[in-house]
């Protein structure tokens, strides 16, 4: 989904939104329609992996709970591979444990949100982490 219709779409960040939950990929769609960028999104974990490999997206914004591959298995993988250690990745999940928010840490994950997500707060790191 092209944001932007004023720009060629190659020239534009592309945010990969993996989740499970269709509704909270239409919210966080919906959130982003404000940051000029292409959205895309995968619903799990495997999905989303095979995706990054074709085209590394700019930013990942990811779930922890899925099915077949958790959000820290996802980054695990990612941060473990030279081609995507440094693709910025935002949590975004209901997990909102100081372990769970320390495991992000560990694993190098750029920012971290609690659903619900606010919006205005979303958009604040979305737009630091673009440089927009």
């Amino acid at each position: 989904m092209v944001l932007n219709h004023s720009q060629n779409a190659s020239t534009l960040p592309r945010i990969l939104i993996v989740d499970d939950h269709e509704q909270n990929v239409e919210l966080l769609e919906a959130y982003l329609e404000e940051v000029r960028a292409t959205v895309t999104s995968a619903s799990d974990g495997l999905a989303a992996l095979k995706q990054i490999e074709s085209q590394a997206p700019d930013l990942i914004l990811l779930d922890v709970m899925m099915p077949k591959m958790s959000g820290f298995q996802v980054a695990q993988k990612l941060r473990a591979s030279a081609a995507t250690r440094e693709i910025p990745i935002i949590m975004v999940t209901a997990l909102g444990e100081v372990s769970d928010m320390q495991r992000a840490e560990d694993l190098g994950i750029t920012d971290y949100l609690t659903k619900p997500v606010n919006k205005v707060d979303l958009l604040n790191r979305v737009r630091a982490v673009l440089k927009q």
